[in-house]
């Protein structure tokens, strides 16, 4: 791995010097450059409105159904305002599903992010059981971001967003009590990345995703699936190969849920606000189509 790096002060999403300078590695990768570059640049209404809702900022998609008690009348001047409050409370929703899957932990524990964003999972994770959580992700903006939003919140000793590659990450062999990917692992081969997570967990630490795949039962990925990779420049895997990962790197999965019914509410109510991005129609077609399928996949490590 070139481990050669750079220091770069970055610029908040407010436009205000972060303050700190970040040592990057540089990319091992064409492609992982790529994605770096992409990330780095990204700052999309969707992903920041909604994060100012509360200061959780997340990279994902919501589940669960719309309380349309809380939007109200679609003529309301506050609606758009109740639209993006709700949207970011499916959001939240989903973390909340992931969370509770990781099984037991404790205040004394370490979690790991793979693939970390903004922080959004990581401050739910500290906050919900007092632990160290440890993010890693391509995008020296999301670490900054993450980092200086843990700083605001006080929580800085306890929740970390550093710039790395999640197939080779800084942790101790068996460090992690439980990791996750939530929505991250399309931009990385499974078997690295799953060889990595039983790495660094301890034997009967606990692995969960969350994520698209397509489904082996439509035959091959459909026209909708390859729109979402060139959309996001992902490479988006079946159920089959997370399956197949899983098994041949000591992660026996404990639970498989089909998130598709739970997360469609979500997409439906995203595709009449203002801050669509296009890719709408292509989730919910894939999904109702049955091409395409959101699944929570929970493994221990043996």
């Amino acid at each position: 791995m070139d481990l050669s790096v750079t220091s770069t002060e970055l610029t908040t999403a407010n436009g205000s010097s972060a303050g700190t300078s970040l040592f990057i590695p540089a990319p091992v990768t064409p492609y992982q450059g790529d994605i770096a570059r992409y990330w780095n640049n990204e700052a999309r209404p969707v992903n920041l409105r909604l994060g100012d809702v509360d200061g959780l900022y997340h990279h994902h998609y919501g589940i669960g159904d719309v309380d349309h008690a809380a939007l109200g009348d679609a003529d309301d001047s506050e609606y758009e305002k109740k639209l993006i409050a709700e949207l970011h409370r499916l959001e939240s929703a989903q973390t909340e599903v992931l969370l509770d899957h990781l099984g037991p932990i404790g205040r004394e524990d370490t979690l790991v992010d793979a693939g970390c964003g903004r922080g959004g999972s990581m401050v739910m994770a500290h906050q919900r059981f007092g632990c160290k959580v440890e993010g890693v992700t391509l995008s020296a903006k999301q670490a900054d971001f993450a980092n200086q939003r843990a700083g605001e919140l006080g929580i800085e000793d306890h929740v970390r967003a550093r710039v790395c590659n999640m197939l080779s990450t800084p942790f101790e062999t068996g460090q992690a009590a439980a990791s996750w990917n939530n929505e991250s692992s399309m931009y990385v081969d499974l078997q690295d990345l799953m060889a990595e997570h039983s790495r660094v967990l301890a034997v009967g630490g606990r692995y969960v995703t969350i994520t698209g795949c397509w489904n082996p039962r439509y035959g091959q990925p459909s026209k909708w699936v390859s729109q979402i990779n060139a959309h996001f420049e992902c490479n988006i895997h079946s159920r089959r190969e997370y399956l197949r990962a899983m098994a041949d790197n000591r992660l026996v999965p404990q639970a498989v849920i089909d998130l598709t019914p739970a997360t469609l509410p979500y997409w439906k109510l995203r595709a009449t606000s203002s801050l669509v991005t296009g890719i709408e129609e292509a989730f919910i077609n894939s999904y109702e189509d049955g091409s395409f399928q959101y699944v929570l996949i929970a493994a221990d490590r043996v």
